[in-house]
């Protein structure tokens, strides 16, 4: 996680200065100026439409009660997408971009997927040995005893109990 950190804000502004005064020189400093204006304004319309049609969805998908985890997925993939778009930079704009069009973020959303998943696991300590991930599976057992019917030999006082009043069954005390 350091690393992804490291790369995010030290790297990755790096490349984007480097990028943006490469074209800088090769086009000259207005154009570059308006093309970072230019696919912001076209990556917000983009966000706009995409997040819409996804919502469209989202309200689709819970009216026929099923569970919107395509449509969640993808509209966290569109906030990613447009968080990278308003990040000056041509790298950032192409990574936003990626994210925005369906077909490209189709390619993204099982990896997408696979990796929160491995990091809700880790979050939660199910991470075993070597970061291997895995489940924990706790064994248990659960006994219900019904007694039998009382006649008038056998009062109900002189049943076996448990050690709570409201649940019949052997009490672990008895051993």
């Amino acid at each position: 996680m350091a690393l992804l950190l490291f790369a995010l804000f030290i790297v990755l502004p790096i490349v984007e200065l480097w990028v943006i005064i490469k074209v800088g020189v090769a086009i000259g400093v207005i154009p570059t100026l308006a093309l970072l204006i230019l696919v912001s304004v076209a990556g917000t319309m983009l966000v706009k439409q995409q997040g819409l049609a996804t919502w469209r969805r989202l309200q689709e998908a819970l009216q026929r009660g099923e569970t919107p985890t395509k449509e969640v997925t993808d509209g966290a993939l569109i906030l990613l997408g447009g968080a990278l778009l308003l990040t000056p930079g041509f790298v950032s704009d192409i990574m936003g971009l990626f994210l925005l069009f369906p077909p490209t973020r189709a390619v993204l959303k099982g990896t997408f997927r696979r990796w929160l998943g491995f990091l809700a696991l880790g979050r939660l300590g199910a991470v075993g040995k070597a970061g291997q991930v895995g489940r924990r599976v706790y064994e248990a057992r659960a006994d219900r005893y019904r007694p039998a019917p009382t006649t008038p030999e056998t009062p109900e006082a002189q049943l076996p109990r448990g050690p709570y009043p409201d649940v019949e069954g052997d009490s672990p005390d008895r051993g």
